[in-house]
């Protein structure tokens, strides 16, 4: 049998042919995002922070959806690959199942918690108002997102990850698109305001939806999904949740230290609260790219290592960690400079511009290093040693991270917060580092089914 080429194409273009696609459609989610708060900013500052203040619990949507959908998409591909056809099947559709069940979750939320969640936040009405009002609507109209990441990962366990980026892609550019047609009222719409951006995700998220599983009925004959005669299986549900509930967990993290960090500068003031918002949104832009790569990094290890290629592996991971850390310090260099034109493109005033210079320079600082982080998470992951992504981020997020912004606040001066970011990047590289020489160390160096073969040209 003809080997896969994971095993014998050159590594750098390998990770660029592997990686290319899933960055592009990753840049254009982080584009819409930027893009959602940029048109939300024109309404007011108040309007901006209130979308800000949402991104905790719509990342913790997005995270329970990304997690059920990847331990789905693992257990069907696996299954695949045994030819169990008939368990592929019955996956997918406790994947789609469990997705929809899930939302109603945060349906619930939405009828019954959204003003409870930003009391906890802020004591601005005006605040509280725009939230309620922008947040009811993506919890109640969830199940949209939690059916096109389904759809997605059914195409990604099937190889088919190019129709994966369609789905991807049409959701954000519709939502692009409507952005500004429903907040500001043009070609005949009334004029929603925020409202207007929460249906602009929402039709997004919908479209997308209707895209994946158009696509999944029309290209995606791997699997046959019938409802007909469902049951629940115990088991399959055990098996997906063992690779999923840690994926779920890890993404979660971030939710809940944006949650705090949010409580810590808003008792400073709101506005504080909108510029680390502009922040999260430009991160993502800065480090969607890097996630991509990382995806086609994690594959090449992890088949080289399974394949027993030690030089292909090592390669990999030496060629990710310097192209992570460009990457990142590009966008640390981007930041440092263009700060000042990015808060303007959020119509930022005098006091926002203030507080987002200093914000925007010193949390970028954390970019220099976050690079080979990232990398050394994928790389654990490659190597069957997830648990340890999702501990070396628990301790940076809420270990280090939240503890220190809030010792800092103690200082009663706002700009000094802000070097908690980097202090704890550094924390986190030393945990990595130390990691990664013993994983290293355990799972290749001292590996008796490893072995040294030429590296291809």
């Amino acid at each position: 049998m003809k080997e896969n080429r994971l095993g014998y194409e050159p590594i750098p273009k390998l990770l660029v042919s592997m990686s290319l696609p899933i960055m592009g459609s990753m840049l254009i989610q982080a584009l819409y995002n930027i893009v959602d708060s940029i048109f939300v900013s024109r309404i007011s500052e108040d309007a901006l922070a209130a979308v800000s203040m949402a991104f905790p619990l719509q990342n913790l949507l997005i995270s329970t959806a990304v997690g059920t959908a990847v331990g789905m998409n693992a257990l069907l591909s696996r299954s695949l690959g045994q030819k169990k056809f008939e368990k592929a099947n019955r996956t997918g559709e406790h994947g789609l199942i469990l997705g929809i069940l899930t939302s109603f979750l945060f349906v619930l939320f939405g009828i019954f918690g959204t003003r409870f969640f930003y009391e906890t936040q802020t004591n601005s009405e005006m605040i509280i108002q725009h939230g309620v009002e922008y947040l009811r609507i993506v919890s109640l109209f969830c199940v949209g997102i939690y059916i096109q990441i389904t759809s997605e990962r059914l195409l990604q366990s099937t190889g088919k990850a190019f129709y994966s980026m369609i789905t991807q892609s049409i959701g954000a550019i519709i939502n692009i698109i409507l952005d500004p047609i429903l907040i500001f009222g043009l070609l005949g719409f009334p004029k929603f305001g925020v409202a207007g951006a929460a249906y602009a995700t929402v039709i997004g998220q919908f479209c997308g939806a209707g895209t994946g599983i158009y696509l999944n009925h029309k290209v995606n004959h791997d699997i046959q999904l019938s409802f007909k005669g469902f049951q629940w299986d115990w088991k399959l549900i055990r098996e997906m949740y063992a690779v999923g509930l840690p994926s779920i967990l890890m993404m979660s993290i971030a939710s809940f230290s944006t949650y705090f960090i949010n409580k810590i500068v808003g008792v400073f003031t709101s506005t504080a609260v909108a510029a680390f918002g502009i922040f999260v949104k430009i991160q993502s832009f800065v480090l969607m790219p890097l996630f991509g790569m990382t995806n086609g990094i994690v594959s090449i290890i992890a088949y080289n290592y399974g394949a027993g290629k030690t030089d292909r592996l090592k390669e990999t991971m030496r060629l990710g960690l310097v192209v992570g850390s460009i990457m990142t310090i590009t966008g640390c260099v981007v930041l440092l400079i263009g700060a000042p034109s990015i808060l303007r493109a959020f119509d930022a005033g005098k006091e926002m511009m203030d507080i987002g210079l200093v914000a925007l320079r010193r949390i970028s600082i954390s970019f220099i290093l976050a690079g080979a982080s990232i990398v050394c998470s994928a790389i654990f992951q490659a190597l069957g040693n997830g648990v340890l992504s999702m501990f070396i981020s628990f301790v940076r997020q809420l270990i280090v991270l939240v503890p220190l912004a809030y010792l800092l606040s103690l200082t009663h001066n706002l700009d000094a917060v802000w070097f908690a970011f980097p202090i704890a990047e550094v924390i986190c590289l030393a945990l990595c580092i130390y990691f990664l020489k013993k994983v290293v160390k355990k799972e290749v160096d001292n590996n008796p089914n490893l072995k040294y073969e030429k590296v291809a040209e």
